[in-house]
């Protein structure tokens, strides 16, 4: 029987979001973010990042450059036993490319994994540091979580209309997810 994943945006949700990060010695863990990913994990989430990069679109960098941050995180996540069941990015911006239904708030991509790994989407977390991450709960059922410290955040106040929980870091995520439904 398949349970649900915890999908999650990367940049500003599990790393620091300096605007189109490429460069593999710029990343930074979050506060509490390998903790709480930690938590997640043992307590028997699959992890999924689910990332839109429209700095490829615009010709910033390539895919392998966020394949080599990707490659960072998880060295930084390896004494913390944390890895990722999958990891999806949209390299698109529909200003540039044109529109896609892969980039967040779309749902191609959390479709594609789940279909993949057996996820059930109903019984998932949608996570991440604006609405757009968590939007995908609301077509495709699961929770809607925002992470960010700032609670009086517009978006934050948009999530919570919409039923999406809201909570400073990913330590508190993590004691809000618990462990998953069968």
């Amino acid at each position: 029987m398949s349970h649900g994943a915890v999908f999650l945006d990367r940049d500003g949700t599990i790393i620091a979001d300096p605007g189109y990060l490429h460069e593999p010695t710029k990343v930074v863990l979050l506060p509490h973010a390998a903790e709480g990913l930690a938590e997640i994990s043992a307590a028997g989430w699959p992890l999924v990042i689910i990332s839109n990069q429209s700095g490829i679109a615009r010709g910033f960098y390539g895919a392998d450059a966020f394949q080599a941050t990707m490659q960072r995180l998880e060295e930084l996540l390896e004494p913390w036993k944390v890895s990722f069941a999958d990891v999806r990015f949209c390299p698109h911006h529909p200003q540039i490319t044109g529109p896609c239904e892969c980039r967040k708030p779309g749902t191609q991509l959390f479709r594609e994994s789940a279909a993949e790994h057996e996820f059930d989407l109903a019984g998932s977390w949608y996570v991440g540091d604006r609405w757009r991450d968590a939007q995908p709960a609301t077509e495709l059922g699961g929770h809607g979580l925002l992470v960010t410290p700032h609670a009086t955040d517009k978006e934050a106040g948009h999530a919570r209309r919409e039923g999406a929980a809201v909570v400073p870091d990913l330590l508190a995520a993590a004691r809000l997810i618990g462990e998953p439904q069968s």
